[in-house]
């Protein structure tokens, strides 16, 4: 019996699915492989962890792994792809699957629409929006990393947050944040607070992130406002992937994924009502995409079709 991998490599979690041609088998959950973020021995620890751990709750070993799928945030540049593909490599000395590594947005396309058209926007750790046309055109809007874009992410959200909470400071107005904050990253003042936030390497601004959803939802002004800026921005990449592939009606679906989409009401009512402002009649699917099934989907099609070889 051929078995396969399905992988979703995120910037705070990797989950990871097992199953033969029908079925799936086990689940893992391991921490983040972000290389970019976390470098290669995170991502390599996180890595193998998910892939031993699935495969023992399946009950097999890693060499009867017929061909693997990771998609994984950075995964679409070459340099990154090769990086991941070489640490997967690395797994067992009976571990000789077909390995194929896709970008984040790649297999979250694949589990929304298959191979057909649509749009996915996803924001979670990071952020990107990723569509593709009738055609098989693909077109990508943001995602190009933590520093200088990822907007709408939790990242984003997070270092916004602070931002946020010291402009409110600035000009002498309140906000719940600041206690929130200081709280969550066991500090016990201002300063305190604005020497971490600009360490080198940077804090782990995304786990603010429920921090603001909490505030938000205890009706904090600058939380609800950081929120709503969240969902514009989502809204905007979305309309710039949608302008390039689908200038005229009708138009092409749009499905969404990521903690902060599934997390935040408001982000989602924001986004929904800015995209449907600009889109008048676009299709939104209700249901939550689950990434780690379109890398499923695409190792079992690659397991396949090398058999047929």
């Amino acid at each position: 019996m051929a078995f396969y991998l399905g992988i979703d490599g995120g910037g705070t979690k990797t989950r990871c699915v097992v199953a033969n041609e029908t079925t799936v088998l086990a689940t893992a959950v391991s921490g983040g492989c972000n290389i970019v973020r976390l470098g290669q021995a995170q991502a390599r620890e996180s890595l193998h962890a998910v892939v031993h751990n699935v495969c023992a709750a399946a009950k097999i070993s890693p060499g009867q792994i017929d061909a693997v799928c990771l998609g994984a945030a950075g995964a679409a540049r070459p340099e990154i792809a090769t990086q991941l593909r070489s640490i997967l490599a690395e797994i067992d000395r009976q571990f000789t699957a077909n390995i194929e590594v896709a970008g984040d947005a790649e297999i979250a396309l694949q589990s929304a629409f298959g191979d057909g058209p649509g749009v996915i926007v996803i924001a979670g750790t990071g952020s990107i929006v990723y569509g593709r046309d009738l055609s098989g055109h693909n077109v990508r809007a943001g995602g190009w990393g933590f520093a200088i874009s990822d907007e709408g992410s939790g990242h984003w959200i997070g270092r916004h947050a602070v931002s946020a909470l010291l402009r409110a400071r600035d000009e002498g107005r309140q906000s719940a944040l600041a206690e929130l904050i200081l709280d969550a990253w066991k500090l016990h003042n201002i300063d305190a607070l604005v020497q971490h936030a600009n360490a080198i390497p940077p804090p782990e601004f995304p786990r603010l992130f429920p921090i603001v959803v909490r505030a938000a939802s205890e009706g904090d002004s600058v939380a609800r406002d950081l929120l709503s800026r969240a969902g514009s921005e989502l809204a905007a990449l979305a309309a710039i992937v949608m302008r390039r592939i689908s200038p005229v009606p009708p138009h092409v679906p749009v499905a969404m994924t990521g903690s902060v989409l599934r997390q935040s009401e408001q982000v989602r009512h924001v986004f929904y009502h800015e995209l449907v402002a600009g889109f008048p009649g676009v299709q939104l699917l209700d249901e939550f995409v689950d990434p780690v099934q379109g890398a499923l989907a695409r190792a079992r099609r690659a397991g396949m079709q090398s058999q047929k070889l």
